[in-house]
C-alpha cells in the first residue's frame, strides 16, 4: 500500500533561493543536446508494447505515462496502464499485449476540445463503502478534469472500470469551457494516500503554467469517485541569476515554465516535481512547504529569445549556470524502493528527454546524483526492441512481477519508435510506444 507518514523535511523557501541565485533557465533553448555522454551504460527493453500512431487513422493515439499494477494474488497476472493523449488508456500485460483500450470522452459540445488523457498514477486500496480497491487516476487534459478507474482482477479482459463521479467532477483549474478549450489544464499528476488519516489525494500541475493543485478523492456509496481541491500553490517562474541577472525561462509569449512529470514518495511525503526547462523541485506533498530545487536542467541560465518565425527559442551563450546530469526537458519522475529497506534506501529516476538518457539520484539526504543510463537497442540482437527515445514517462517497481520479471520492472515511454512507420500517403507516421526493462538488468548494467 502506499502511504505517506506525517514528517516534514526542513526545505528553502523558494524566495530566499532567488536570492542566493540558484534558480533559472531558458525554455526550449535545446543547446544541452550536446551535453550527451555516450559512456553512460546501456540496458537494452525485454518487451514493447505495440505502435501508438498520432494520426487520424490510429485514433489520435500518443504514449506518454505509464503506471505498474502488482496483482498480489498472481503476480504474473499484473498490468502496465499508460496513457494515450487523444487515444484514451491502454492496459497491457507483462508481455506487451494491449488487453485493454478505453476511450478519452468526447467533447462536450462543437468546438470544444475532446478528453485528452496525460497522465496516470495509482491508489492501492482506496477505502470505499464496500471495501478497498485499487484505482488509477488519471489527468484530462483535454477536459481538465481527474478520472477514476477501478481495477478489477476478476476481469482479466477488461480490468479497468470507469467510477469517475461525473457530477463530482469539476474542473480543476479552469472557470469555463472557453478557458478549458485553451488548453491551460490538468496535466501532469502524482497520486498518493496519507497514513495519518488514510485520505487519498491527486497531486495536478496546469499546463504552460506554473501552478500545482491537490484534490482528495471521494468515493461514494454507489461506488464513484468524486474529488475536491484543497489547495493550491506555484512554483516560481522568473528567477534573479548569480551575475545578478533576471531571467524567465523563453517559450510562446504567454506561457510559463510548466510541471509534468512528477512522483510522491510513499515512505517520506515528498513531492518530486519537474519543471520542465529549469529542474525538478522537492516539497511536501500536501503542499504546504515551500519548495526547493534539488537538480538543475543543463542548459539552466542559457538565455533564450523567442523566434516567431521558426515557433523555437533561439539561446544565447551559456553563462554555467546549469546542471550536469539532465537535459531539458526533465520528464518522468518515479521512486525505485530499495525491496530490502522499502521505507529507507533506493533511488529517483528521471528522464532526460533533451538526450535520451535517465539520471538516477539518491532517494536519501540531499538527493545526491549516483549515475545515469541509457535504454537502448542492441544491433547484435535480432527481434530486440529498440531504445527509448525523447522519453515522456517511466515507472518503476522492485516487486517480483512473476516469472517474466522476478526483479522488478522499468516501463517508459519512448517517443520515437524505431523503424519508422508509413501511411498510405507514404508519410511518416509519429510512432510511440512503451519499453519493459527487467530491473534485474538494469541493475547490473547500471551497478546500482
Amino acid at each position: 500500500m502506499r502511504v505517506i507518514p506525517s514528517r516534514r523535511t526542513p526545505v528553502v523557501a523558494a524566495a530566499a533561493m532567488v536570492a542566493l541565485g540558484v534558480l533559472a533557465v531558458p525554455a526550449h533553448a535545446r543547446t544541452d543536446r550536446g551535453g550527451t555522454s555516450p559512456s553512460l551504460p546501456r540496458v537494452t527493453a525485454s518487451v514493447e508494447t505495440p505502435s501508438l500512431f498520432d494520426d487520424e487513422a490510429g485514433g489520435n493515439a500518443n504514449a506518454d505515462d505509464p503506471a505498474i499494477w502488482r496483482n498480489a494474488k498472481d503476480p504474473d497476472a499484473s498490468l502496465v496502464i499508460a496513457t494515450a493523449k487523444e487515444g484514451g488508456l491502454r492496459v497491457y500485460d507483462l508481455d506487451g499485449r494491449q488487453v485493454q483500450s478505453l476511450p478519452a470522452p468526447p467533447p462536450p459540445g462543437d468546438g470544444d476540445k475532446p478528453g485528452r488523457f496525460n497522465n496516470v498514477d495509482l491508489i492501492t486500496g482506496l477505502r470505499f463503502p464496500d471495501g478497498r480497491h485499487d484505482v488509477a487516476v488519471v489527468s484530462d487534459r483535454g477536459r481538465d478534469q481527474l478520472r477514476v478507474y477501478r481495477i478489477d482482477p476478476k476481469r482479466p479482459a477488461a480490468p479497468l472500470v470507469d467510477v469517475t463521479d461525473e457530477a463530482a467532477a469539476p474542473r480543476v483549474f479552469s472557470t469555463g469551457q472557453d478557458e478549458v478549450n485553451d488548453q491551460r489544464t490538468a496535466y501532469g499528476l502524482a497520486a498518493y494516500t496519507d497514513r495519518r488519516d488514510g485520505r487519498a489525494y491527486a497531486v495536478t500541475s496546469r499546463r504552460h503554467a506554473t501552478d500545482l493543485a491537490l484534490a482528495e478523492l471521494l468515493p461514494d456509496a454507489r461506488g464513484k469517485v468524486g474529488y475536491r481541491t484543497v489547495r493550491t500553490t506555484s512554483l516560481p517562474a522568473s528567477f534573479t541569476l548569480p551575475n545578478g541577472q533576471d531571467w524567465s525561462p523563453c517559450g510562446e509569449p504567454g506561457e510559463r515554465p510548466q510541471v509534468e512529470g512528477m512522483v510522491v514518495d510513499p515512505d517520506t511525503g515528498d513531492l518530486y516535481a519537474g519543471q520542465e526547462d529549469v529542474g525538478i523541485w522537492k516539497l511536501d506533498a500536501d503542499l504546504r512547504t515551500p519548495a526547493r530545487l534539488v537538480e538543475k536542467v543543463r542548459s539552466f541560465g542559457v538565455p533564450g529569445t523567442w523566434n516567431p518565425g521558426t515557433e523555437e527559442c533561439d539561446a544565447g551563450a551559456d553563462p554555467g549556470f546549469g546542471g550536469r546530469h539532465v537535459s531539458a526537458d526533465v520528464e518522468g519522475l518515479t521512486i525505485w524502493r530499495d525491496p530490502k529497506q522499502p521505507g529507507r534506501r533506493g533511488y529517483l529516476l528521471a528522464s532526460s528527454q533533451g538526450d535520451d538518457t535517465f539520471a538516477v539520484f539518491d532517494r536519501e539526504h540531499d538527493n545526491a546524483y549516483i549515475r545515469g543510463f541509457r535504454v537502448g537497442d542492441d544491433a547484435a540482437k535480432p527481434g530486440v526492441p529498440d531504445g527509448s527515445q525523447e522519453c515522456d514517462g517511466a515507472a518503476v517497481t522492485t516487486a517480483p512481477l512473476g516469472k517474466r520479471f522476478p526483479n522488478g520492472l522499468l516501463v517508459v515511454q519512448d517517443g520515437h519508435n524505431t523503424p519508422a512507420a508509413t501511411g498510405a500517403d507514404g508519410e511518416t507516421r509519429t510512432d510511440t510506444d512503451f519499453k519493459f526493462v527487467d530491473l534485474g538488468l538494469l541493475k547490473r548494467a547500471a551497478r546500482l
